[in-house]
């Protein structure tokens, strides 16, 4: 990927058309610390992940040390974290990730990195959608004795998504807060009871052990667990939105990072200590995603466990919100700098929500999930296979493109400092973010190569490298409009990552003489 030399401290030339009307920008003063904290760790599914992401990656690469993961996965995106927290008292900009790449490569790389951004958090976005509906049709099966399609509930949340997306971002912010609150309050309780009443083992603290990581399958769980953390590197897309974003913004990417790996590692640890470590493995594989409320059943009773179940469905919700907003951000922001038509670059009435944007996610959204509903109920085969390869197939091709993103902006932020001579105030900064660039691009070297593990497709199925190229083509074609751009809409190409800040030079310059 190239640079452009005119990366760094890009400002509206002269002649370069910028934004008129406060509808180009997002309503500032939305968000305060707790607001932002909540809605970027509601995509990360506490529930979800200990429900589902944890006893899959026991069970499927057979690694008992997967707190200690966690422990190694916090610590990498700390130090990615000190660099792209930096970059965010730069750039405020809602494009967050190719905001901040254009600012370090050029508004080329950044167009490219704007088509992966919307690409993968649409991804992941939809492919929950997929599971919350399978969930909530055995909720129905099981406590009403009804039979209601899987794709019924999903389209049903994706319309009550989209109404609150068009809402103000605080409304929404405490939504998320509630569901997000209740559902750690639950897991903690699961924690507690563990270690109040470990297995056979006792409260071994084997899975620390760093011998519990060897084996060939630690680069594909370190994949497995990666997405557990994503949501903390949304915190800048809101920035806009917030009073002091230069304070807010490195403050909640901080506390969403260490937050969610002590509270992951305790919670992986807990499942192991329930179960003594010997056994995690093996019990994960017998229950598989009914492994927390097998150990919850035994422990706390079924009334504990219905809630259970019953919150588990009401924090995809809760992700499924926090993932609809950042994509429909994105798509302002692309909207607001050319890389999207104009119509996407419009905030909607009172709320000053991005509702164009908005409803592309829901439109995306529906259409994939009547596509996928299309290849249900077939007369052989397994019924569920379309609303699991939704989930998987998404979660995985959307968790690759943010892992891709994230090393990218890893050398921007070092690109951005060199440029502005900062390279030797910012020098340990820089360094974090070589280290942790370095260490994911190893990561997203594994995702690729075990996609076929991540997504439950065989060795040799199509699906390995055609699901990963997904975001590969985005990446291509977001180059080429970068480059179409460049050669035939300069002025188009020299805002990309400018976003809000050429609206606002733009008026500091109509109110001088």
């Amino acid at each position: 990927m190239t640079t452009d030399s005119s990366s760094t401290n890009r400002a509206p030339a002269e002649g370069i058309s910028t934004f008129k009307g406060q509808d180009r920008a997002l309503r500032a003063d939305r968000l305060g610390t707790g607001g932002l904290l909540l809605s970027v760790l509601a995509a990360t599914a506490p529930l979800m992940v200990v429900a589902g992401v944890m006893p899959t990656t026991f069970a499927v690469m057979g690694i008992v040390g997967q707190p200690l993961l966690f422990v190694v996965l916090g610590t990498v995106l700390v130090l990615f974290s000190l660099g792209y927290a930096e970059m965010s008292r730069h750039v405020h900009n809602a494009g967050a990730f190719y905001a901040y790449i254009s600012r370090g490569l050029g508004g080329t790389a950044g167009a490219g990195a704007a088509l992966v951004a919307l690409v993968a958090y649409n991804s992941l976005q939809v492919g929950i959608y997929g599971i919350f509906g399978f969930e909530v049709s055995g909720l129905f099966a099981t406590y009403a004795d009804l039979e209601v399609a899987w794709w019924i509930p999903a389209l049903a949340a994706a319309l009550a998504v989209g109404v609150l997306g068009w809402l103000k971002i605080d409304v929404n912010a405490k939504v998320l807060g509630v569901l997000l609150v209740i559902e750690v309050l639950l897991v903690v309780v699961f924690d507690i009871a563990a270690v109040a009443d470990p297995g056979k083992e006792g409260l071994s603290l084997h899975a620390f052990n760093p011998d519990t990581l060897t084996g060939a399958g630690v680069g594909t769980a370190l994949c497995f667990c990666i997405a557990a953390f994503l949501g903390f590197e949304q915190a800048p897309v809101y920035a806009e939105e917030t009073s002091r974003p230069h304070v807010l913004v490195p403050r909640v990417m901080f506390l969403a990072v260490a937050g969610v790996a002590v509270f992951f590692a305790v919670s992986s640890w807990a499942l192991t200590v329930a179960t003594g470590p010997a056994t995690i493995v093996a019990t994960s594989q017998e229950q598989s995603a009914g492994l927390l409320f097998f150990l919850t059943e035994d422990r706390l009773g079924s009334t504990f466990t219905d809630v259970l179940h019953v919150l588990f469905v009401t924090g995809m919700f809760a992700a499924m919100l926090s993932f609809h907003n950042v994509v429909a951000r994105y798509a302002f922001a692309m909207g607001r700098e050319g890389l999207l038509p104009a119509a996407f670059g419009r905030t909607t009435g009172s709320s000053g929500a991005p509702g164009t944007g908005s409803l592309l996610q829901t439109g995306i959204a529906v259409v994939l999930m009547l596509t996928f509903a299309l290849t249900d109920d077939k007369p052989t085969g397994d019924p569920t296979a379309p609303v699991l390869h939704l989930f998987t197939w998404g979660g995985n091709i959307g968790a690759l493109g943010v892992i891709v993103l994230m090393a990218i902006a890893s050398l921007s932020v070092v690109v951005f400092f060199v440029r502005r001579g900062a390279a030797g105030a910012q020098a340990w900064r820089l360094v974090t973010s070589a280290v942790a660039g370095i260490a994911l691009v190893v990561i997203a070297v594994y995702t690729v190569k075990d996609f076929d593990v991540l997504v439950g497709t065989g060795p040799d199925s199509a699906l390995r490298w055609i699901l990963p190229g997904v975001i590969g083509l985005a990446l291509v074609i977001g180059l080429v409009q970068g480059a179409i751009l460049r050669t035939r809409a300069p002025e188009t190409h020299a805002r990309i990552g400018l976003g809000n800040e050429a609206f606002q030079l733009e008026k500091e310059a109509e109110r001088t003489p």
